[in-house]
């Protein structure tokens, strides 16, 4: 039965220079903006990654957004997190500082998503997918259900969404008024232009800009037409059978997506047969960072919970 709810409101590698692979723990007093990158080999491949957080529990993995790397993640939602829990956020196949190509389909990311995970030892995650990343996020959830424990699902919608293939549009409107402003075009896809939202967006780029050294590599051209595609290729597909997620999920955007239409958002939480549903006012995309003071505790809630219930099964 659908519990849906809503509010307004150890890891061997090698290293490639980044980092070293044996110092790769959990770093429970360091921020986001200095903790060091490492690599790990997955398959052949190198993939970049960073953790901070207290090394005990169930792991966080970070899945990030279009043309986004390591360096695009908020600190203020990350640091929240770590403050509580073990993150890990990585460079995806193809992406940043990792090694091969990106596949074309949110699918083949999802498969690259869970070799990434079980490289680092891990055999219960739970996942953050923000955007394009929460559709990896439920790739890998009816992928490997037996690896995630719970989800975050952020600014993102279901395969087979209406729109959703409309992305490139929506992103090719964005750069030509960056272009034009001299701006990031982050300003017109995950902000309203309202004066709050223009203050959300400075606080935004402001907190990214927080790291100076041990910096990603930018996004190539050809991780960024890949990615388009398999966005595309996700919109127009075939929708998944969302009630074979069994794993509690929490949906969560604002009201006025422009990128993935925040119904979409509600329509994902109808379908998922455990889901919590929060749209934040008076936002969009990225309604996650705009509210995150509100957002950061509402994840630990969801998380502590399901380690409650953890514990209490195992106490039994």
């Amino acid at each position: 039965m659908s519990t849906n709810n809503t509010g307004i409101a150890p890891a061997t590698g090698a290293s490639s220079g980044i980092g070293t692979a044996s110092a790769a723990r959990p770093m429970a007093n360091v921020k986001w903006k200095d903790v060091p990158t490492r690599t790990i080999d997955v398959g052949g491949v190198a993939f970049a990654y960073r953790e901070l957080g207290p090394d005990s529990g169930v792991p966080v993995i970070l899945l990030h957004h279009l043309m986004a790397v390591l360096d695009d993640w908020d600190p203020r939602v990350i640091d929240g997190i770590a403050a509580q829990r073990r993150v890990i956020a990585f460079d995806n196949r193809g992406v940043g500082a990792s090694g091969g190509s990106v596949p074309h389909t949110i699918e083949e990311m999802g498969r690259d998503a869970i070799a990434f995970i079980r490289a680092l030892g891990l055999s219960k995650v739970d996942l953050l997918g923000f955007s394009m990343g929460g559709g990896v996020a439920q790739t890998v959830a009816l992928q490997a259900p037996d690896l995630v424990r719970r989800m975050i699902l952020a600014g993102t919608g279901p395969r087979g969404g209406g729109g959703i293939d409309e992305v490139t549009k929506v992103a090719v409107l964005a750069y030509i008024k960056a272009a034009l402003t001299w701006s990031d075009a982050r300003n017109f896809l995950f902000f309203p232009r309202t004066s709050e939202g223009k203050r959300a967006a400075r606080d935004y780029f402001a907190g990214l800009k927080e790291r100076t050294k041990d910096c990603d590599k930018a996004i190539s051209l050809q991780a960024r037409q890949a990615q388009l595609k398999a966005i595309r290729h996700w919109g127009l597909n075939t929708p998944h059978d969302l009630s074979a997620i069994k794993q509690p999920v929490f949906v969560a955007n604002g009201d006025n997506d422009l990128m993935v239409d925040s119904s979409l958002s509600a329509d994902m939480a109808r379908r998922l047969p455990n889901a919590r549903l929060t749209i934040y006012p008076d936002s969009g995309h990225g309604g996650v960072f705009q509210h995150y003071r509100v957002f950061v505790p509402a994840v630990l809630d969801f998380l502590a919970d399901g380690a409650d219930q953890t514990r209490m099964k195992s106490q039994g």
